[in-house]
């Protein structure tokens, strides 16, 4: 029996997150919309729930892919709407993924700014803008942000990436 356990990332657009995470080898399901963590992050920030075997890839795998497909070193103006974190369940994810994002440092020239929070709540995109590349991979939002995000990981994850590449 497959046991399937959860992640939530944010970093860039949702769009973006949910297309390179239904691109990766052992995510099952991608659920895009705005999640929110506690405190002085309780704000509803662009981001996914990501569904995956950890049998076929790893918590750590998806931190790694995670911080190199956004800009996870920017500390940039709209921060709020776009908060670069990872979004824990549970304690022993919470130590796995501090453990990969410290692992990371050395893979950038900037400090990191991803934070590591725990996962308060998670409000679904409506339909329309579900699984949007998949629907308008020819949108010149797609060619110009997703597409390069898609060639990023055929570039440095091609072991990681599904078969039938979404580009």
């Amino acid at each position: 029996m497959k046991t399937i356990e959860k992640i939530g990332l944010g970093g860039g657009c949702h769009w973006c997150t949910e297309a390179v995470f239904q691109s990766i080898k052992g995510v099952s399901l991608v659920e895009q919309g705005f999640i929110s963590s506690i405190e002085d992050f309780s704000s509803l920030s662009e981001g996914v729930i990501v569904h995956f075997d950890p049998a076929e890839v790893s918590l750590e795998d998806l931190v790694e892919i995670h911080t190199h497909t956004h800009e996870s070193t920017s500390n940039h103006s709209f921060r709020k709407k776009y908060r670069s974190a990872v979004y824990y369940f549970d304690t022993t994810q919470k130590h796995v993924v501090k453990k990969a994002l410290k692992s990371l440092t050395s893979e950038f020239d900037k400090d990191l700014i991803t934070l590591v929070l725990p996962f308060d709540s998670f409000v679904l995109s409506i339909e329309n803008f579900q699984n949007y590349f998949k629907r308008n991979k020819e949108a010149p939002f797609c060619t110009r942000y997703i597409v390069p995000k898609i060639e990023k990981l055929q570039d440095h994850f091609p072991q990681r990436m599904l078969e039938d590449s979404p580009i």
